[in-house]
């Protein structure tokens, strides 16, 4: 053997010798070593071995971000293949544009910072960096440091030492921690939400004591475990201080005088930096607040060892990335902004290729190509696998020659569904192979380790949208007054619509209290005691128009309530009358298919949600029962309802039966083709689409096909609804976005529904409170959890400028996207065309709008679809059915006249996929904008969040959705008495007509024990928590409720104060008073009198001989408690104690 392996004659050498000559040359001083032959998947096997081999820290430089984080996500895999306890970490970049007016997430930069820390302190082993991402400047070490702090149980801090940490480091301070990087005091209790951390934290002290430290879930504000310590990063990358924003903004105003910026835009500008909790974009303004200039190589330890991934690639994506730092620069001088020079924000080609000569450098290629030095060069045999799309002979075939060679075979699978469908496949096939959950780029055979790993690429044809992030984060919406502001509409159910004007304290008879305060028509008030809050609702109505206040005292709301509760049992009566003739109609009972339903299933590309799944057992029931199915699928754009609809054709087809899929648009069809076509692909699935794109000779063939019973699933527009189409066997009609099609269609719907089953999906939110009211009405089924890698979307409203149009779509086109640029304006959008041409030259455009010729509306949206063209110019054609996963920025042109439901359907179409997505609402200027457009802006730019169609629900959808499921007059009715009212009345009469109990029929008990229990300023102090908590207390229904919200006071805001403990007394009382029929509580003579209503089901005899309960009768209907009056505490208790004896008696008897 030659004294080295690393020679002129570059040899192949084994994993264990490669890593012993990396260790030798890097000893020896070597500066660079090449390795070729590692191939993809391999690379990252490689390094982990190399990482537990040296002490060294790694970093391994990508040439972009989906290398990168295709990389991360092999080394994860191989971490824990190998069983290694080392730290591998991704650096991402900001993925936005050098020098654009917005920030990254707050997300993103908690995670960098987080990195920079440890970095810090030598606790990563291996770090993976994008070009971008390395060639950025980053905060100053001492910064740094300087604004991180950790606690620990047990500590002694002052709290507002504490609070000025938080808001010194970027906190914003809120009344309730529901986003990163906000913090909330309440008393003893700290909130706060590092942008690195996964779950927000509560900090409880006892004095300046810290007692306690929880992770708490940030949608119940419940916390979830106990930690010992913490430490806290800054939330931006960009923290100045006092001093150092005054020094900036000397320095910002030197810079606008040395190069005539605008003197407005310099005053807007400074008017932010002194807000800096609205800035965004300040981050890139860095160097006029800190003279030190620091990279990435000044936190890297000297001997770090830096790996170039593809060298070639790496140095060409340097050099680009520097051109378009120039470019961006030179656009925003033009712009008039205030900017740095490139060199303060990044390192360019020459620093580069300078610090990286200061290091060891490993470069890595996939090809066995010798460098020009050819010294120090190394080569592996790595092979890669072949793609056997599907074919499991081949597959079996090659793993047997893998297995004789002496491999072990392992197969990665990422879901569970497919690690049992490999299992079932090595048992047909009779292989002896492991298999290993996770997520592999792709396989690869390694001779010399005797190593052959299969990815589900290489098994199934396709590899999943895989990308590692935190969980994110899912805020379930709840109506409250949690939002509540004076000028708001309140609902009262005896009263009706009011104005709130806000709280006033008044004086009572047994002290003061809080009040709240309603106008109503002829500027009469009206003040509701907090105890009164159960009657209270806030007003949602349809659209901007706001409601006329009532009358009090007035017959008109009563009689108003009276027929739209009649309106509304006609329409439950025909429901039920719908639903109970469809329980007798007798429908296809489709058989279980368990083995090929499995095989679909285990082939989805995504782990199902839980709401998800849900969905698709409920379909699977339905389908597998004797009774006609008609469900609705309810789900926010993007959240897998077509999954749901295809695992139900599927198992139609399964038993001889036709699918017809009916949709609103052509496009929607053209895209349910690809999307069927490709789901079943596997399966011999005859598939076929009728739509205005197929010409009459394409569609009289297929139709005479699908009346021979040739075509299994027939996909079209409302064609499918003429006479001349006729069905063999048709069992599944799926209806998307019914509400789309037009009166005459939806009849045509209507006579259908009793004959065959009818799945329909909407992105239409249906809010929660409808959905259960309607349980047994309707069958419904609700998607509301995001998909796990799901980003949300984040949006701007913006006057329209070319510079914003510019940046935008070149930003997109920068990491290999598409755009959809929509302008509702046919006659205009030629010229539209020629403008973006022009900023952007090498943009490839294509427009789509629907008065275009067919066949050339198809060839522009196959283009699109295919990635042929970069952006899509074209009207509102688009508001449904295209699912393009790498078109991830929208700008709509005008967006201030398109309707909010427009709006959300428009921004749906981008974020479907792992990158972050951008959505740009152009207007043409605020002071033109009317004030209704200008709510709906707001409403969509505020709700961003994942799932925010189902807060939309709040506003302006769920009227739509209403009026789509149950009619139009229906929204008429919720205009008039607001949406809740309309909710309760629903629920109020579908159990009336099924002969259930109804809570209303029992009026509220009136508690009057001479104690007074309230929840305090100092104990709550954020107004719109306190009358959220006042009204959740009134609505509860049982004593678990009540021990479950006494939890989570003490939780949220710390120990009860009297007073609190008091209410929580009372709350108990009334919710056992309520299920006893009592409706009058009272204190006389030292006894405790207790009204009941002869519907209780109290009784002398129960009570009599019971020795637990000091209860007598006083009268037929009235009870007696005698109380021992020392101190409110001992009679609460007392009262309590027996009212519970009572409740356990009634309850065993019944």
């Amino acid at each position: 053997m030659n004294e080295s392996l690393v020679s002129d004659e570059t040899t192949s050498v084994s994993f264990d010798e490669g890593i012993e000559e990396i260790e030798k040359h890097i000893a020896q001083g070597s500066s660079k070593i090449h390795i070729g032959g590692l191939r993809e998947a391999s690379r990252a096997l490689f390094l982990v071995r190399l990482v537990q081999s040296i002490s060294k820290p790694v970093v391994v430089l990508t040439p972009n971000q989906n290398i990168g984080e295709r990389l991360i996500g092999d080394l994860r895999y191989f971490c824990k293949y190998e069983k290694v306890k080392k730290t591998f970490r991704y650096f991402s970049s900001w993925g936005i544009l050098p020098y654009e007016n917005i920030s990254p997430s707050s997300e993103i930069m908690g995670e960098r910072l987080e990195i920079l820390h440890q970095l810090q302190h030598n606790e990563i082993s291996l770090l993976v960096v994008p070009v971008d991402s390395f060639m950025q400047c980053v905060v100053p070490r001492h910064e740094l440091t300087g604004q991180t702090f950790s606690f620990e149980i047990g500590e002694n801090i002052e709290r507002e030492f504490l609070e000025t940490c938080l808001l010194d480091n970027g906190f914003i301070r809120m009344p309730m921690v529901e986003n990163r990087g906000h913090f909330s005091v309440r008393g003893d209790i700290i909130d706060l939400y590092p942008p690195s951390s996964t779950n927000p934290l509560r900090i409880e002290f006892f004095d300046n004591t810290i007692e306690s430290i929880r992770e708490f879930d940030v949608n119940t504000q419940v916390s979830l475990k106990n930690i010992k310590k913490f430490k806290n990063l800054p939330v931006k990358e960009l923290f100045p201080n006092v001093a150092q924003k005054k020094d900036g903004l000397r320095k910002i105003a030197q810079y606008a005088e040395e190069h005539e910026i605008d003197q407005h835009n310099l005053k807007e500008l400074v008017d932010k930096i002194k807000h800096l909790d609205s800035f965004f974009g300040l981050e890139h303004l860095a160097p006029f607040f800190h003279d030190e200039r620091e990279t990435l190589f000044e936190y890297l330890s000297k001997d770090a060892l830096i790996v170039l991934d593809e060298e070639g690639d790496v140095i060409a994506e340097v050099d680009k990335f520097c051109k378009m730092v120039v470019q961006e620069h030179n656009a925003a001088c033009d712009r008039g902004d205030v900017v740095a020079s490139p060199d303060k924000l990044y390192m360019d080609l020459n620093e580069i290729k300078r610090r990286l000569g200061e290091k060891k450098i490993m470069a890595i290629n996939s090809l066995n190509v010798e460098p020009r030095d050819n010294i120090n060069s190394m080569r592996f045999d790595i092979k890669r696998n072949p793609a056997f799309l599907g074919n499991f002979e081949v597959l079996a075939k090659k793993i047997k020659e893998r297995e004789n060679e002496g491999h072990k075979v392992v197969v990665v699978a990422p879901t569970e569904g497919q690690v049992k469908r490999v299992h079932e496949l090595s048992g047909e096939y009779d292989l002896t192979i492991d298999v290993d959950r996770g997520y592999l780029s792709n396989g690869f055979s390694c001779s010399d380790l005797g190593l052959t790993f299969v990815s589900e690429h290489e098994i199934f044809g396709r590899t999943s949208k895989h990308r590692y992030r935190r969980k994110a984060i899912s805020k379930s919406f709840q109506r409250g007054f949690k939002d509540l502001k004076p000028g708001n509409y309140l609902v009262h159910v005896d009263y009706g619509i009011g104005r709130y004007n806000g709280i006033r304290e008044l004086e009572t008879g047994i002290g003061g209290g809080e009040f709240l305060n309603i106008t109503y028509a002829d500027d009469e008030k009206l003040y509701i005691p907090m105890d009164g809050l159960a009657s209270i609702q806030k007003y949602v109505g349809s659209g901007d128009v706001p409601p006329l206040l009532d009358k009090l005292g007035g017959v008109n709301w009563k009689r108003k309530k009276n027929a739209i509760k009649e309106s509304i049992r006609e329409m439950a009566e025909d429901l039920l009358k719908l639903y109970a003739s469809r329980e007798i109609v007798e429908g296809t009972s489709y058989s279980n298919n368990p083995i090929l339903m499995q095989e679909l299933s285990d082939s989805f590309e995504f782990e199902e949600t839980e709401d998800q799944l849900k969905a698709i057992d409920e379909t699977m029931e339905d389908l597998e029962s004797c009774k006609a199915m008609d469900r609705l699928i309810c789900g926010d754009v993007g959240y897998g309802k077509t999954e749901v609809a295809m695992r139900a054709a599927f198992k139609v087809v399964l038993d001889k039966k036709q699918v017809a899929v009916l949709v609103p648009t052509t496009i929607l069809a053209q895209q349910h083709l690809v999307t069927f076509s490709e789901r079943f692909k596997n399966h011999a699935v005859n598939i076929k689409m009728v739509n205005r794109f197929k010409s009459p000779r394409e569609q009289k063939q297929t139709l005479a096909k699908v009346k021979t019973g040739e075509v299994d699933i027939i996909i079209g527009t409302h064609r499918l609804l003429s006479k001349d189409v006729s069905f063999a066997q048709l069992g599944l009609i799926i209806i998307d976005e019914e509400q789309r099609f037009g009166v005459k269609h939806k009849e045509a719907l209507k006579k259908m529904r009793n004959k065959v089953d009818i799945l329909t999906l909407t992105a239409t939110p249906i809010p929660r409170t409808l959905h259960f009211s309607l349980m047994g009405v309707r069958d419904l089924s609700v998607i509301e959890t995001p998909p796990i890698d799901r980003l949300s979307i984040k949006t701007f409203v913006r006057k329209f400028d070319e510079n914003i149009i510019k940046d935008s779509i070149k930003k997109e086109l920068e990491r290999g996207g598409q755009v959809y640029f929509v302008h509702n304006k046919i006659n205009s959008i030629a010229s539209m065309k020629e403008m973006i041409q022009k900023i952007v030259p090498e943009a490839r455009i294509g427009v789509g709008h629907g008065k275009l010729p067919e066949h050339q509306l198809e060839e522009v949206m196959r283009k699109f679809i295919a990635g042929e063209i970069d952006v899509l110019l074209c009207t509102t054609i688009i508001e449904s059915g295209l699912d393009i996963p790498s078109a991830n920025t929208i700008i709509i042109n005008r967006a201030d006249q398109l309707g909010l439901a427009q709006l959300y359907q428009l921004r749906g179409r981008v974020g479907r996929y792992k990158h972050q997505a951008y959505a740009y609402l152009l207007i043409p200027g605020a002071l033109i904008v009317s004030s209704e457009a200008r709510q709906r802006l707001n409403a969509i730019e505020e709700l961003s969040e994942l799932g925010a169609g189902f807060q939309l629900a709040a506003r302006d959808m769920e009227i739509r959705g209403v009026g789509n499921m149950l009619g139009r007059n229906q929204s008429g009715h919720i205009a008039s008495i607001g949406f809740d009212l309309y909710s309760k009345l629903i629920e109020e009469t579908v159990k009336e007509l099924k002969g259930e109990e109804v809570q209303g029929q029992f009026i509220e008990p009136e508690i009057d024990l001479q104690v007074k229990g309230y929840i305090p300023k100092n104990y709550v102090p954020d107004l719109n928590q306190r009358l959220d908590l006042y009204r959740r207390l009134q609505l509860l229904d049982t004593l678990d409720d009540c021990s479950a919200i006494k939890r989570e006071l003490i939780d949220r805001y710390g120990k009860l104060s009297e007073s609190v403990e008091k209410l929580l007394f009372l709350v108990v009382i009334k919710t056992i008073c309520k299920k006893l029929h009592m409706n009058k509580v009272y204190v006389v003579d030292g006894q405790a009198r207790f009204e009941v209503k002869s519907t209780t089901p109290i009784s002398p005899e129960k009570l009599s001989g019971n020795l637990e309960t000091g209860f007598i009768f006083v009268s037929e209907f009235c009870l007696g408690l005698k109380l021992k009056c020392k101190n409110w505490k001992e009679d609460m208790l007392l009262i309590t104690d027996n009212l519970n004896v009572i409740l356990r008696l009634v309850d065993n008897v019944q």
